[in-house]
């Protein structure tokens, strides 16, 4: 049968396959032979059994004739770069610029924590500078530390991506197969804590599930 290539993570070594007859079919690394480019478009041949694809190979690419009725395949505008892993800024990045207000879709545990890293560092640094600033405005005197001016910088930066976090939070829980309102849980005092621990430990659930496949990895 053929088809073409939805969607391969290299994390977890599993992706799919669109096929001719509608379905999808679910594919790992060893069902490809030689020659395959794991990218988004790709014309493939295979075996399907049961929803998995095996003895995937690669088809000559071909323009379809406008008389077809077909939409041009989506690997002549897919990034030429196969899925990989990328640093944990652009997962940062990613989430505090396109997916800022994103509650839909999954987001894998190096999105979640990579972003908490970057988060908890940024607030660091502000905090650091806060101190330094509210020390200089006391003239580094006996009575520096009641002045809290400084750590203006470092509120801001919580409060803008206050929203952000929680629809990390969302798709987090989306990922693991859980409804997104399960949020609500990481206010609550001491339990919220370690709710927000579990959800970001949790492996994310293999395959597609009612909030979409597995998330590739960023790219930049």
């Amino acid at each position: 049968m053929r088809g073409a290539v939805y969607h391969y993570d290299q994390d977890q070594d599993f992706g799919y396959i669109n096929g001719v007859d509608g379905k999808r079919y679910m594919f790992a690394r060893n069902d490809l032979n030689h020659g395959v480019a794991l990218v988004r478009g790709t014309l493939v041949e295979f075996q399907p059994d049961d929803g998995t694809a095996h003895n995937i190979v690669a088809v000559a690419s071909t323009t379809p004739s406008s008389g077809t009725g077909q939409p041009p395949e989506p690997s002549r505008f897919a990034e030429k770069r196969p899925a990989g892993s990328t640093g944990l800024w652009a997962y940062f990045r990613q989430t505090v610029s396109v997916n800022y207000l994103n509650f839909n879709g999954r987001a894998r545990r190096k999105e979640f924590w990579a972003f908490w890293l970057c988060f908890i560092l940024v607030q660091l640094a502000l905090v650091g500078f806060g101190i330094l600033v509210n020390l200089a405005i006391n003239g580094f005197g006996i009575n520096a530390g009641r002045s809290s001016i400084g750590f203006i910088p470092a509120l801001i930066f919580t409060l803008a991506f206050g929203l952000s976090w929680i629809a990390l939070v969302v798709r987090r829980l989306h990922d693991i197969g859980l409804s997104g309102w399960l949020v609500l849980i990481c206010f609550i005092p001491v339990i919220g804590e370690a709710a927000f621990l579990v959800f970001g430990l949790i492996p994310s659930q293999v395959g597609e599930n009612p909030w979409g496949p597995v998330p590739a990895g960023v790219r930049v």
